[in-house]
């Protein structure tokens, strides 16, 4: 098994970080530091950061209505690192992001798997927001949000908008880039005032109020790799 896959079945973060960590020499296999793409083999040891791992643990996944001012990192040089407020006993680390002024569903987990499941099917896994404004929403403003605004240098892909009150709308949306509500709002000469997820793909964050948890139930993560499968079979 390679090195940074190890790290992700271990639980201890996604491959991406796991990459990273070993780029920067924080992973040992058998005393010697780890090299990127070097396999681990049956009886080797494995630390990261000092910390002895192994593979094939008890998969966790955690929902969590973050509250706005909370970073979704686990690094703990962040003071207001999720993993950190979570506390939750058992190591997890956030799935995506939602930038600190944001609040709402956040999925959270110890399987470093589906990490990359979801970002491979990244523009095709639905996210819904729902956002107040600093002024009117128009049927022209809607338009527009839907059909897609210059963002970063290219358009946002066509997605689904709905107008739920004098300032607020819903939006769901395909893709992730960074903060690109806020960007598109701006761009149309509005500026966000509250931003809330409430939906993951089949994930909804329900009744459940900021800083509250819970773990996810094995039906919805039954239904949400059922889906993933869909999507990787290109169905």
């Amino acid at each position: 098994m390679r090195i940074n896959r190890y790290l992700s079945d271990s639980g201890y973060c996604s491959r991406r970080e796991a990459d990273r960590l070993i780029a920067q020499g924080r992973v040992k296999i058998n005393g010697q530091i780890a090299q990127l793409g070097q396999t681990v083999k049956a009886g080797d040891r494995v630390q990261a950061d000092g910390q002895e791992l192994s593979a094939g643990g008890r998969k966790v996944y955690l929902l969590l209505n973050k509250p706005r001012g909370i970073v979704c990192t686990a690094d703990p040089r962040e003071k207001y690192n999720v993993v950190d407020y979570l506390n939750y006993p058992e190591r997890v680390f956030p799935v995506g992001r939602l930038d600190k002024d944001s609040e709402g569903l956040l999925l959270l987990t110890s399987d470093g798997e589906i990490v990359n499941r979801l970002l491979r099917a990244a523009g095709g896994h639905e996210k819904e927001y729902q956002v107040t404004v600093d002024r009117p929403v128009t049927a022209e403003f809607i338009r527009r949000m839907a059909a897609g605004v210059p963002v970063l240098d290219r358009m946002t892909l066509p997605c689904r908008v709905k107008k739920t009150g004098q300032r607020e709308f819903d939006i769901v949306l395909v893709q992730g880039m960074n903060r690109q509500i806020r960007r598109m709002c701006e761009y149309l000469g509005y500026r966000v005032e509250t931003l809330r997820r409430v939906r993951i793909m089949n994930l909804r964050l329900g009744e459940m109020q900021p800083g509250d948890w819970r773990e996810a139930t094995p039906a919805e993560m039954a239904e949400l790799f059922r889906a993933l499968e869909k999507k990787e079979a290109g169905q």
